[in-house]
């Protein structure tokens, strides 16, 4: 795989750049910016997207007959990094992210037809319904039940940790068809429109206050059979699919080089409370070398991935791994800005922050009053944020475990 930069990539990026300097507004910039979560705000969300799309740039990973990017891997990982160094808002992945390409792989050409020009004008906004009470990491277990009647299912259940339903016409969810002895059988993958009678939206208000996530309640909800995705009852095999691009279909790598180079900077400009600068504590720098090499690494790793995803394939078993050094490394960094922002991390003030939702009873963002450095106010939220890194799209236990089987054999 040749890296070189070429004066083609060059070109490019200085296209992305000057695109970047054009639309990214400083709304959307704030945002970005102020990200202590993996999801931005849902209305900042679709407005990226669609100027995303208006670019050709709305889903640069899909195959080029679906709206996706005939790009090199390495204009691929340029995107990436000019999107992170400029503070670009994240796209909601629940849509682009994984049930796009769960559709590529496993919808009919109806489907493929109509669902994915809509997730790319952000005309449909998704979320993802999986966990329930009881059934998080342990999937096999959903409750969830979708009973045939004539040309629809009629779907009874209740899914928790739901992001951004509060926002979303559309949920792909994870169903009960039958109960067999294999307890990942009879799972069956189907989409739902939010806006179907006996759909409940509940909000999750979290102790830091922000309306995040959500409880969906399912009662007598009609589904058209032509909503299944895939096979009825082999939900199991496409979720595990859509899985393998939630865990590592993206590149994590240029945003965390940036997070490190950000913390850098902070430690070049605080003290370390005994008169110098933390930078100057040889023990702090070898922190930051570690987590650089470890960065790097990654890097490497994922420029490999998105080489093979630019051929057609999936992500595979290495998705577990990226998954796991990623969001670990993510929550390394996050004890380190913690180190350099020292005394800042104290005042609480989530509206200097993007935390991917609303924080109703305190000061909205155009305020003028914030206490500490503008680098400071995101680290403290950032930190407890990341502590659910190595939860959601499976914990890093099961991660390591899925590891062992399919990549050691064990």
């Amino acid at each position: 795989m040749d890296l070189a930069w070429s004066d083609t990539d060059r070109r490019f990026r200085e296209e992305v750049r000057d695109f970047l300097a054009e639309k990214l507004t400083p709304d959307l910039m704030k945002v970005g910016k102020g990200l202590t979560s993996v999801y931005g705000d849902g209305p900042v969300g679709v407005a990226w997207q669609k100027i995303l799309n208006a670019q050709g740039w709305g889903a640069p990973a899909w195959p080029v007959e679906y709206g996706g990017c005939d790009w090199s891997v390495v204009q691929h990982y340029i995107f990436s990094s000019e999107l992170s160094a400029a503070g670009a808002p994240p796209q909601s992945p629940m849509g682009i992210g994984m049930c796009g390409p769960v559709l590529i792989g496993y919808g009919t050409p109806e489907q493929k037809a109509h669902y994915l020009p809509r997730m790319l004008s952000a005309e449909d906004y998704w979320c993802q319904g999986y966990s329930e009470p009881g059934s998080g990491s342990d999937l096999a277990s959903l409750q969830m039940s979708a009973v045939a009647d004539g040309d629809d299912f009629v779907c009874n259940g209740h899914k928790i940790w739901i992001t951004h339903a509060n926002y979303a016409n559309w949920i792909f969810c994870l169903v009960r068809t039958s109960r067999e002895e294999i307890r990942q059988r009879g799972i069956t993958f189907i989409l739902i429109d939010m806006k179907t009678p006996g759909v409940e939206v509940r909000p999750i208000v979290s102790l830091s206050g922000e309306h995040v996530q959500n409880e969906v309640f399912f009662t007598d909800v009609r589904v058209p059979k032509a909503n299944v995705v895939g096979q009825v009852g082999d939900g199991w095999t496409v979720a595990k699919y859509l899985m393998q691009f939630e865990r590592g279909g993206h590149a994590a790598s240029p945003g965390l080089s940036g997070r490190l180079n950000k913390i850098r900077a902070m430690a070049s400009s605080e003290s370390d409370g005994a008169g110098g600068r933390l930078i100057d504590d040889p023990a702090f720098r070898a922190k930051l070398a570690q987590a650089g090499v470890e960065i790097a690494a990654l890097e490497g790793v994922e420029l490999r991935l998105m080489a093979s995803l630019s051929q057609g394939a999936a992500p595979g078993p290495e998705s577990s791994m990226l998954k796991t050094v990623a969001t670990e490394l993510s929550q390394k960094l996050t004890e380190l800005a913690i180190e350099a922002a020292a005394h800042f991390i104290a005042p609480f003030q989530p509206h200097r922050t993007s935390p991917g939702g609303p924080v109703p009873g305190f000061t909205p963002p155009g305020d003028n009053f914030a206490a500490g450095p503008e680098h400071s106010w995101t680290v403290m939220a950032k930190y407890l944020n990341d502590r659910a890194g190595s939860i959601y799209a499976g914990t890093n236990e099961i991660q390591r475990n899925i590891m062992a089987k399919a990549v050691l054999g064990l």
